[in-house]
């Protein structure tokens, strides 16, 4: 297995700095335009909570990429993170 060298950016940062900030457009406006409370854009922006398969189709839509965009860049986070926590891996197993 690869080792990652750096943590991720977190599919949060990416929405903020990449398309949040450069297209002027807030939280708040985002949430109303994907129909969702902004609590849930808030929790993405700021890395509490994930983003879903959901939340990816949305996301696509409005900015005009694909839910794998998303889901991809959401998946390294969670890689990174839980070999974070895993202290060793199990070996393979052996064929009979």
């Amino acid at each position: 297995m690869k080792k990652m060298m750096r943590e991720p950016t977190t599919p949060g940062e990416i929405l903020k700095e990449e398309f949040l900030a450069p297209m002027g457009t807030t939280q708040g406006e985002l949430a109303a335009h994907l129909d969702c409370d902004v609590k849930v854009i808030n929790r993405i922006v700021n890395g509490r909570t994930s983003v879903t398969a959901e939340m990816a189709l949305k996301l696509a839509a409005a900015f005009k990429t694909s839910p794998e965009f998303w889901l991809n860049a959401q998946k390294a986070v969670d890689l990174y993170q839980a070999s974070k926590k895993l202290k060793t891996l199990p070996k393979p197993l052996k064929a009979s």
